[in-house]
């Protein structure tokens, strides 16, 4: 998926459990499938999981993960992962890493799910997740579209789709920063870290980006739900300001020039068949 990525299997994971928690060290490792774009999965035994990123930059765990999640996760309507342990570089491997609980679920399609239900559902975890006291919260991935632009920018002179995609950009950058207290937000909540039960999202996992800042991070999910009924269930139910919503069409822009130009069908056929998706639903408001 990344060119620089290392190649991780269980028998890394097994020595660094051996070195780091030996009473884990012998439960049952299997590599979780499909991969994530920044972490590598294992599930340990029948109620953990171990994230390793994959490639140099990742993000690591940090003060969201193990400061935050135990006292957020009460507080929310769908389930969080909470770390039970961080790993230090060891074994060959060079960064930190982190153990945590296993959550039951699959990583299912937005196409295979009832839109509406999961527009609803989705809403409620972000209203919950804004609800929660954010004095000394980390910042989070939400900061001002404006420091996105030299990004975007970069993304953009590699894109081969639609160039009016920079006019949505630029909407969405003149709608202003975010005036109001910095919200928590998860930061990251497209399908791929939904698990879904029964038909209907569970939990949601890959805290990394979370912390507090522009709620728009969050309310861009709109767009990743498959449909314009969806999408606009969901901004009935969580009622954003215009602008937040002018920002939030800004975060899936960008995110999906992004992935269009970064990755291949090849690559990662998922998420760039999932990019294309969000930004025709865009374009398509026009």
């Amino acid at each position: 998926m990344h060119a620089d990525e290392l190649e991780l299997d269980e028998a890394l994971v097994r020595r660094l459990l051996r070195e780091q928690f030996p009473h884990l060290a012998e439960l049952p490792l299997r590599r979780v499938e499909p991969a994530g774009t920044v972490n590598a999965i294992f599930r340990l035994g029948d109620g953990l999981a171990v994230r390793l990123p994959r490639r140099g930059g990742a993000v690591e765990p940090d003060a969201v993960a193990h400061a935050w999640l135990p006292r957020l996760a009460p507080l929310l309507p769908l389930e969080v992962p909470v770390p039970v342990g961080e790993g230090r570089p060891g074994a060959g491997y060079p960064w930190s890493w982190l153990i945590v609980t296993w959550l039951e679920g699959e990583t299912v399609p937005v196409t295979e799910l009832d839109a509406l239900r999961a527009a609803r559902d989705l809403a409620a975890f972000v209203a919950a997740l804004q609800r929660m006291e954010p004095t000394g919260a980390p910042p989070g991935r939400g900061v001002p579209l404006a420091e996105l632009d030299p990004e975007f920018r970069h993304w953009l002179a590699r894109f081969h789709g639609d160039r009016s995609v920079a006019a949505e950009w630029e909407r969405a950058l003149a709608a202003g920063p975010w005036e109001g207290p910095p919200l928590w937000h998860h930061g990251d909540l497209d399908a791929r870290n939904w698990l879904v039960r029964g038909g209907r999202i569970g939990g949601v996992v890959d805290w990394e980006s979370a912390g507090v800042g522009d709620p728009a991070a969050d309310v861009m999910v709109a767009w990743k739900l498959g449909s314009a009924a969806a999408r606009d269930a969901f901004r009935a139910a969580l009622r954003p300001d215009d602008a937040t919503w002018e920002r939030a069409r800004g975060w899936v822009v960008w995110q999906a020039v992004a992935a269009l130009a970064y990755y291949t069908p090849a690559s990662n056929p998922s998420l760039h068949a999932d990019a294309r998706r969000w930004l025709a639903l865009v374009l398509a408001e026009r």
